[in-house]
Order: C-alpha cells, then structure tokens, then sequence
C-alpha cells in the first residue's frame, strides 16, 4: 500500500499545537486595513484554534502532522 499523501494546502495553512489542536491564521488582515479599528485588526492577528469538527476534516488532510 502506497503511503498517505500530506496537502500540500494544507499543510501551508495549518498547524498543531502541542496537545493537538489545530490552528490557523485568521482572514481579513491582507488589505484595506486603515478602514479597521485597532481592536480588530489586533484580535486577527491571533492564531484561531479551530473546532472539533472541523479540525476532523483537516486532520485527514495531514496525516503525518
């Protein structure tokens, strides 16, 4: 059986922690940002920590993380 493949996607987007959870990097911090408060901007640059259902599906893509 061939081995499980990682996306690649994925794998640029997501990441764990240490007790498994899977975080990202919250939109709406690209462009346009002179039009958003302070508070804001400073709650996005934040890691999220995704939920359990959805951290399922990216689990699935990253078989090795």
């Amino acid at each position: 059986m061939p081995k499980m493949k990682t996306k690649r996607a994925a794998a640029k987007r997501f990441s764990f922690t240490a007790t498994g959870k899977v975080k990202f990097k919250h939109a709406h911090l690209r462009h346009c940002l002179e039009h958003k408060q302070k508070s804001t901007k400073k709650k996005l640059v934040r890691t999220g920590i995704m939920t359990s259902g959805d951290a399922n599906k990216v689990r699935a893509m990253l078989p090795n993380g």
